[in-house]
């Protein structure tokens, strides 16, 4: 089996727009797969329409192979834009493979670890009251167990930190309280906060909530920093989706700064190297949550590799029911009660609808800017 040629198609979600690579073979079967919503999304396309020279050709079963001819033959290490496109295409490389042996991908990748993966979404609203009612709405229409809260308010670059604690400590507290005990909360900051000493504080406020998780409560880039804020702090911390490759997280595990890694399939390296990453995270004694804020294809992804790595913890997702979300697919994996059912038929087990995608075409978009009085950026 070859590679004859790669498709690439750019598409609006609403709130990103979303690559998706297609793999054809000479036998007639081909993948599906899903790169990361970069920013500088038309950047990746173009990443990805370089590989389809190197990898025309060659036989798309040679995944680990493949993945080093592009990693490696890359020359320097690979960047967002990089990994993404390789992600995109190993995981049509993977589709490929299993519809080749009539297997859906988990069953070639080690097999099932569980039947059903958890899954948690993230309610949204600007005050502690809609928050709350989102948070219940959510719950009661999909039957989730878990959730994930943006716990900073909405303005809270442009106001005293004091006031913005009190505010962080009013919403958790809403939803804490409308939810119940048995409810999992995870909360993410956005990593927006670069003092060690206000990430403690931020910490400690929401610590009597009982998080599962504080997510990026600090930038990536200081594992030092991280692994100081671990030995301050009662909550369990996760990062994860801003690194790339194994090679990455080794150095944050190396300094046992998380109790949780969320790596994004879409952009680590794809399936085969997130199942290396939760494997070094598994020796650290680590937990695994992926970053999964993009499209469909990509929930399949992670749902094929949940189902393979027994240190996987919850998935995070948005609902496919409706919308380009559920145009943009064949059939999305199903969802009941809060977990997603494994899906059965050979590959991936979820295909694009082609005929879709041109109703989403690109936008140019890019994340809203805050500025303070002075006129500073309002980053942290």
């Amino acid at each position: 089996m070859k590679i004859t040629k790669i498709d690439t198609f750019l598409v609006n979600l609403g709130h990103r727009n979303i690559p998706y690579v297609k793999v054809h073979t000479d036998e007639g079967l081909y993948g599906v797969g899903e790169a990361y919503s970069c920013g500088p999304d038309k950047a990746t396309v173009e990443c990805i329409r370089d590989f389809e020279e190197w990898l025309v050709g060659r036989d798309p079963r040679d995944i680990e192979g493949l993945w080093t001819l592009m990693s490696a033959g890359s020359r320097f290490p690979g960047g967002m834009v990089l990994n993404a496109a390789i992600s995109g295409i190993e995981h049509a490389l993977w589709d490929i493979a299993g519809k080749a042996a009539g297997l859906p991908v988990y069953r070639l990748v080690g097999g099932k670890c569980r039947d059903k993966i958890r899954v948690y979404q993230s309610p949204g609203g600007r005050t502690p009251q809609e928050l709350a009612d989102n948070a219940v709405r959510l719950i009661e229409t999909y039957g989730y167990t878990a959730l994930k809260l943006g716990p900073l308010p909405p303005d809270w670059q442009t106001m005293p930190w004091n006031k913005a604690l009190r505010e962080t400590e009013r919403r958790v507290a809403a939803v804490r309280e409308a939810v119940g005990d048995d409810i999992d909360i995870g909360l993410d900051p956005h990593a927006r906060l670069f003092e060690i000493s206000r990430a403690v504080e931020l910490c400690n406020v929401v610590a009597p909530y009982r998080p599962i998780f504080v997510e990026e409560p600090l930038r990536p880039e200081n594992r030092e920093a991280m692994a100081k804020l671990r030995e301050l702090v009662d909550v369990p911390l996760a990062t994860g989706e801003m690194l790339y490759t194994r090679y990455e997280f080794r150095e944050l595990l190396s300094h046992q700064a998380v109790n949780i890694i969320q790596p994004d399939i879409c952009v680590a390296g794809g399936l085969w190297e997130q199942k290396k990453i939760a494997a070094l995270a598994d020796a650290h004694y680590v937990s695994v949550a992926p970053h999964n804020p993009c499209g469909p294809l990509a929930t399949a992804v992670n749902v094929h590799f949940a189902a393979s790595t027994h240190n996987f913890l919850i998935l995070e997702y948005h609902a496919d029911d409706k919308g380009p979300r559920r145009d943009l697919v064949d059939e999305p994996i199903k969802l009941v009660n809060g977990y997603l059912e494994l899906p059965e038929r050979p590959g991936l087990g979820i295909d694009l609808n082609e005929e879709a995608l041109g109703k989403y075409p690109f936008r140019s978009w890019h994340r809203g800017f805050t500025f303070r009085e002075d006129g500073a950026l309002a980053y942290q």
